[in-house]
């Protein structure tokens, strides 16, 4: 695994591990909830309880993407390379439902799923190449 597709991953993770922060710690913020779409305090209340489930969905998909990072420097590098890349497949992917559920949050979906993209781009060229 080249080292700027590692670069791609751990940066994506941690984005993700901002998402964590922001639907699990400050989510009741006005300014937090209100980035999400949500368009009053009584819909954010109703919506944190999820969005305190859905930080910690993002947490542990970064902390998978980390961890397979770190296995690519020991003996496991095919382990490491398959779980960055299931890990990065799957935030690639939620970018694409998050667009296409709403064509507003095509910047988020760009910010969640480009960096995951180019990780897995240069894990798949690095592989036909050999």
């Amino acid at each position: 695994m080249s080292p700027l597709a590692q670069v791609f991953a751990a940066i994506a993770a941690l984005i993700h591990v901002l998402f964590f922060v922001m639907e699990s710690i400050v989510f009741s913020r006005p300014e937090v909830w209100q980035r999400f779409g949500v368009k009053s305090q009584a819909d954010a209340d109703v919506l944190k309880g999820m969005a305190f489930n859905q930080g910690f969905y993002n947490l542990f998909l970064a902390l998978g993407v980390l961890v397979g990072v770190a296995l690519v420097h020991t003996e496991w590098v095919a382990s490491g390379v398959a779980v960055v890349v299931f890990g990065c497949a799957c935030m690639l992917l939620a970018a694409v439902v998050l667009l296409s559920t709403d064509r507003h949050f095509l910047r988020a979906s760009i910010l969640q799923g480009a960096l995951p993209l180019l990780a897995i781009s240069l894990v798949v060229f690095r592989a036909a190449r050999g």
